[in-house]
């Protein structure tokens, strides 16, 4: 079914109509949902009958929990919704166009989307934060540039890997408040002559709510920075279950296995964590450059936002849960560790502070202290292993407040 069939007819090559079909049965739910807000907003203006308005209900509720499949011989979804309503559905698009009515749809997933992202960062980062409170003593070595620097604890650096997370959640926040405005009443682009009632938060300019995808930017823009950081986790727990590293074994749960090397356990989703990072890279950016050149108002070009939207939701859902099952199941080798934080060289640092608290200026500290690396003959200073989290309460106060603003949240 076409909605624009009376100006076209039936003249439409098979080729262009296969074309032209939009790959969005995702949205069905979401779109039952606008539509269901716009028949009320219908019957509150006269134009719907109390008997069709409980008719309308009823049947979106039914077409939400359509089987997948069900619509090939629609258009879009939202002429599958009008179809399947049957008579009342020539009575549904009063008053609005498919281009406020994708609009809203795709609002409404974006949301959805934001709090399931939310919700599965919330359960990878509290068993990071458990992690982390069994490990706040462990000693290891921190790094720059991928070497040997200073010593930390694990449970500190475990504490970075929640930070990230935390922003991402607050990312994924500010993209649903993005979302969360309404297009309806927008129509195709100059609004109706109509008198519906005001939806809430209604858009200011019709125009730019028909063609606005800020909000679906935002979305990628929050998933492309979490697998950023998930990407450098993902490296992190690569390098830690090497041999090299020796500082983690992988567990079975959440491993694989060589077709051909009978030993082998391979870190196979902290490299797809890794790998999926580029990929969200490349969404996020082929929906600006579909974007940025669009005239307003709307223009057949956005068909090509959901695409990208509807892999990242999948990509955000799947990894966020294999990298929490990969992460509650890594066991720690402690002894290996502790071995290459005690390197003599992570100490020079506090060789040089160690001056400075005797007055000497800090460059000539650091030479000084660089001078017998050089040589060969720096000895590590008495000082304390380890250092704590910075704060007043070292690592014990900043793993209670991270899980303070994680119980908060929820």
């Amino acid at each position: 079914m076409t909605t624009w069939k009376g100006r076209v007819g039936e003249h439409l090559d098979p080729q262009v109509w296969e074309f032209l079909r939009a790959d969005d049965a995702q949205l069905l739910a979401y779109d039952c949902e606008a539509t269901a807000e716009h028949a009320r907003r219908l019957a509150d203006a006269g134009l719907l009958s109390g008997d069709e308005l409980d008719d309308v209900e009823s049947r979106l509720a039914e077409i939400a929990q359509a089987p997948e499949g069900y619509l090939d011989s629609d258009e879009d979804v939202h002429t599958a919704i009008e179809r399947l309503l049957g008579d009342v559905g020539r009575k549904i698009h009063a008053g609005r166009s498919r281009n406020d009515q994708v609009a809203a749809a795709l609002r409404l997933y974006v949301l959805d989307a934001c709090a399931e992202a939310r919700d599965a960062i919330d359960s990878l980062a509290l068993v990071v934060l458990s992690f982390a409170e069994s490990e706040a003593s462990t000693l290891m070595p921190g790094y720059t540039h991928l070497q040997r620097a200073q010593p930390i604890t694990l449970g500190h650096h475990l504490l970075a890997w929640v930070e990230m997370l935390d922003r991402d959640r607050a990312r994924f926040a500010a993209a649903a408040e993005a979302a969360s405005e309404s297009p309806l009443g927008a129509g195709a682009l100059a609004g109706s002559t109509l008198e519906l009632p005001q939806p809430p938060r209604q858009m200011r300019n019709s125009i730019d709510a028909v063609a606005d995808r800020d909000f679906a930017l935002d979305y990628l823009y929050a998933a492309t920075v979490l697998f950023t950081h998930l990407s450098r986790i993902g490296e992190e727990v690569v390098l830690w279950a090497t041999a090299e590293f020796g500082f983690a074994r992988l567990p079975e749960t959440a491993a694989t296995g060589s077709s051909m090397m009978p030993q082998k356990l391979n870190p196979d989703v902290a490299e797809l964590a890794r790998g999926k990072a580029g990929t969200a890279i490349g969404r996020l950016t082929g929906l600006l450059a579909t974007v940025k050149g669009l005239p307003l108002a709307y223009d057949r070009d956005l068909q090509e936002d959901k695409t990208p939207v509807f892999a990242t939701r999948r990509d955000v859902r799947l990894a966020l849960g294999a990298l929490t099952v990969l992460v509650s199941g890594l066991e720690v080798d402690r002894e290996r560790m502790a071995t290459a934080a005690s390197d003599p060289l992570l100490f020079a640092t506090d060789a040089a502070e160690a001056l400075v608290r005797k007055g000497t200026p800090f460059r000539d500290a650091h030479e000084a202290v660089a001078a017998r690396v050089r040589e060969g003959t720096f000895r590590r200073p008495r000082t304390r292993a380890g250092r704590p989290a910075p704060g007043p309460g070292g690592i014990q106060e900043a793993l209670v407040e991270a899980r303070r603003r994680f119980a908060d949240d929820f």
